[in-house]
C-alpha cells in the first residue's frame, strides 16, 4: 500500500506516537520502579509536551534563522537546533518525571537521556520501517 500527502503524515504521526508511548510506558515503568499506571501518563504528557515544544521551538527557531545574515542550513546551525531542542525538553521532562514517578531529578535526568538515546534509534529505525511498509514519499523519488 502507498501512503502520499497528508494521508501518510497522519498515519506516520499516528503509528509514530502510539509505538513510541507503547514503548516509553514499559522503560519508564521499568526504570523508574514506577507502576504501568504512572508510566503511562508520564509518556503521554511527555509525548504531549515534546509535540507542543517542538511547534513553539521551531516557530521561534525559524523566525531568528529569517533575520540571520548568513542563509542555509550548516551543520553547526543543524547542531545548534537539535541541542536547544533537547535542551528544552530536558529542562520540562525531567521536573516532570522526578515529580509524577517520584525519583530523583538525578534519576529523572539520566532516564531522559535514555529517552534521548531511544528515540534517536526509534526514529531510525521506525522510519525506515514505514518506508519499507508504504513506499517512499514523492519528495524522496
Amino acid at each position: 500500500m502507498e501512503l502520499q500527502g497528508i494521508r501518510r503524515k497522519i498515519f506516520y504521526v499516528s503509528f509514530f506516537e502510539l509505538f513510541a508511548i507503547a514503548i516509553s510506558t514499559a522503560g519508564l515503568a521499568y526504570f523508574s520502579d514506577s507502576s504501568v499506571g504512572r508510566a503511562s501518563v508520564a509518556a503521554v504528557v511527555s509525548s504531549v509536551i515534546a509535540v507542543i515544544w517542538n511547534l513553539i521551538y521551531n516557530t521561534v527557531f525559524e523566525r531568528w534563522e529569517a533575520r540571520q545574515v548568513v542563509r542555509g542550513r550548516s551543520w553547526k546551525r543543524r547542531m545548534a537546533h537539535a541541542a536547544g531542542f533537547e535542551a528544552g525538553l530536558i529542562l520540562t521532562l525531567v521536573p516532570f518525571f522526578a515529580w509524577w514517578l517520584s525519583i530523583s531529578l538525578w534519576q529523572a535526568f539520566v532516564l531522559d537521556v535514555g529517552l534521548i538515546v531511544f528515540f534517536l534509534i526509534y526514529t531510525f529505525a521506525f522510519s525506515w520501517v514505514f518506508d519499507r511498509l508504504f513506499g517512499l514519499p514523492a519528495s524522496a523519488r
